[in-house]
């Protein structure tokens, strides 16, 4: 059976940039040949809100095993009874149709704040992904739909959370959005969230693992904090952070944070590599992003710690070491003291050639445009996507209902002091501690200049987390790695031994 979904031109509502419709048969029962669209989008209704409950049977080949399945859009309530709180959250799930009381059960969720579960759910962990071309330049109609083979559906159960405000999610009649609005709520919503999805499935003596991206991995500590402080039997048993935020205060680029230069810079040679705008003879990627990484830790957080009462030798034998790793001039480096910043090195690098670099993801190049990069058209392109596999599986059309990102004005993130620590990740070391088996594994895009791997790294080193329990993996691509098909397929395997409790070789050591 053709498991591919084919591109056409098309603009579906809430969402511009190209949408895709099925020509090929999903592998669900009934399913009409590829030769006759599917009956359920010929009759598709356009959702209010909640459009379910909705269930759906089908199979597909996830890890090299066949497994038959039921893919589920339907609402859990919290915080019913609650004095000012209360909400319904609408999630997607996927549980085998053999599952065991015990199987694993894995909770995922993109950032924000705060955005619905769209972009790992289509993109990597859902059991169909949007297949991107390898070719930067492509069109839109050349990414199509997929079975993911990639998707962990052969080793735990996999559920998609969209907090309030957000997919269908909605806070109750008369009660205000924003008292979710803050890392400790939004938190407690989520983790009311897993605890009263697990009752309703008989699911409570299920191992727990929770997979957030982006802000998503703040909310993914906040929640596995919140549940170890319910007790032991609340923790869950493993978190994984997929372009980590939980030490943002320590590489958020303010220009006196030394840290936060040495950090991005893993992040400016790669993306100098990928786009030859560095000295590759001679050495493997790996070499060079190895000698990058110990030249920061090193000559450059000491020079950067001198700061202008660095001698003007060294200051120029700085500037011309950075300017081999990264193709950004020496001469740029010196007059700005050796500091730049990961916003200014989108717009320098390719500047005589009129381009500039994408925020989510440099390899992505283009013209200057106010308000928008060239990585962009990624988050467009799985946004189409998603509604069209809704509209294809479920048999029911996204409208304007669907809330993809929630504009919720400010969010607090703690205690507005210049003495506050914000460390996010802290709330690990509970998780850690509650669970002698809990493990944590950090994952990142190389070309991602939103979270970096330097960041990555220094959150790892820097913390009080049992490092034989910690594991980390860098990928090619950005922020959304896995729209480069060998980084998705890296993405699923770590994810499934994550799961399983395997170790990487390297780590291992």
């Amino acid at each position: 059976m053709n498991s591919r979904i084919q591109p056409i031109s098309g603009r579906i509502p809430g969402f511009v940039c190209t949408a895709f419709l099925v020509a090929a048969c999903l592998p669900i029962t009934g399913c009409a040949t590829a030769d006759t669209p599917p009956a359920a989008v010929e009759s598709v209704q356009v959702a209010s809100v909640f459009p379910g409950p909705v269930s759906k049977s089908a199979t597909g080949e996830f890890g090299g095993q066949t497994i038959a399945y039921t893919a589920a859009l339907d609402s859990t309530p919290v915080d019913i009874g609650v004095e000012g709180k209360g909400a319904d959250i609408v999630s997607f799930s996927y549980i085998a149709d053999d599952a065991a009381a015990d199987r694993p059960v894995l909770f995922v969720f993109n950032g924000g704040p705060i955005a619905a579960s769209l972009w790992l759910h289509i993109g990597a962990v859902g059991p169909y992904r949007l297949s991107l071309p390898d070719d930067l330049s492509a069109p839109a109609s050349a990414a199509t739909l997929v079975q993911n083979p990639y998707s962990p559906l052969d080793v735990a159960d996999v559920v998609f959370f969209d907090p309030a405000s957000t997919g269908y999610s909605r806070v109750r009649k008369g009660v205000d959005p924003s008292v979710y609005y803050s890392v400790e709520a939004d938190g407690a919503q989520c983790a009311d969230f897993i605890e009263a999805w697990l009752a309703q499935h008989g699911r409570n003596d299920a191992p727990v693992f929770i997979l957030g991206e982006s802000y998503g991995t703040i909310r993914a500590a906040e929640v596995a904090g919140q549940l170890a402080e319910r007790g032991p039997d609340h923790a869950v048993d493993g978190v994984f952070l997929m372009g980590q935020a939980v030490n943002i205060i320590e590489y958020a680029q303010r220009r006196e944070n030394i840290i936060s230069y040495v950090v991005s810079l893993p992040t400016l040679a790669s993306t100098a590599w990928e786009l030859g705008k560095v000295d590759t003879s001679g050495r493997t990627f790996e070499a060079f992003m190895a000698e990058a990484k110990a030249f920061g830790e090193t000559e450059y957080l000491s020079a950067l710690f001198q700061g202008n009462q660095i001698d003007p030798a060294r200051r120029a034998d700085i500037a011309a070491r950075l300017e081999a790793y990264t193709g950004i001039p020496a001469a740029y480096y010196v007059e700005h003291n050796n500091r730049i910043s990961k916003e200014t090195f989108r717009v320098e690098l390719l500047k005589e050639e009129g381009l500039v670099l994408g925020r989510s993801d440099a390899r992505y190049t283009g013209p200057a445009t106010r308000g928008a990069t060239p990585s962009d058209m990624l988050g467009d392109h799985y946004a189409d996507a998603f509604k069209t596999y809704i509209q294809s599986f479920f048999g029911f059309q996204v409208g304007d209902d669907y809330t993809p990102l929630a504009d919720v004005g400010e969010w607090t993130y703690g205690p507005p002091s210049p003495f506050a620590a914000f460390a996010f990740g802290q709330q690990l070391d509970k998780a850690f501690e509650a669970n002698p088996d809990f493990r944590l594994f950090l994952g990142n895009g190389y070309q991602d200049t939103m979270t970096t791997v330097g960041a990555t790294e220094y959150a790892v080193s820097q913390s009080n987390w049992p490092l034989d329990r910690v594991q980390t993996s860098f990928y090619n691509g950005g922020h959304m790695a896995y729209s480069v098909e060998t980084s998705a397929a890296a993405f699923g395997a770590d994810i499934r031994d994550w799961i399983n409790g395997s170790t990487k070789p390297d780590m291992a050591e």
